[in-house]
């Protein structure tokens, strides 16, 4: 899907400018929370889930971060809340399908589509995939302890 990049841009821009869900939670022992930091850029950042019975009822996040990276993990924070783990995990298979610059369902990314081109941009991937890969981990966390 060719979108008009200056409607990426101001995808992007808008969730860096406005980031959803932007704000840790300080007492709730029912939140899991990953800290990611980058070796290569400032992208330093804490992302909490609440995961219960298979559905992730909130997603939130906060930190320093670059532009791409604040924008991907405010999308993602808006893509995975409400959805079941299964549904989560096919649209994080999807994102990172994208931006390996392989075949995926578009209509499953919604505004993420706005990192189409990331992946031909070597030195921005792990800014748009490092509240992603938390996300993942703390998805799969989750399904570690609903198995034991």
């Amino acid at each position: 899907m060719d979108i008009d990049p200056n409607l990426m841009r101001d995808i992007i821009m808008d969730h860096y400018e406005y980031p959803r869900n932007r704000e840790l939670t300080k007492d709730d022992s029912d939140y899991n929370s990953r800290h990611m930091a980058s070796d290569s850029c400032i992208d330093d950042i804490t992302v909490q889930s609440k995961i219960k019975d298979g559905k992730i009822e909130d997603v939130r996040f906060d930190g320093v971060a670059c532009t791409i990276s604040t924008a991907s993990t405010s999308i993602m924070t808006e893509l995975m809340k409400g959805k079941t783990v299964e549904q989560a995990r096919e649209i994080i298979k999807n994102y990172f399908a994208m931006i390996d610059q392989k075949e995926y369902d578009e209509d499953l990314l919604e505004e993420a589509v706005a990192f189409q081109n990331v992946g031909k941009q070597a030195n921005r991937i792990n800014c748009a995939t490092i509240g992603w890969k938390a996300m993942r981990q703390m998805i799969d966390e989750s399904e570690e302890k609903k198995d034991e």
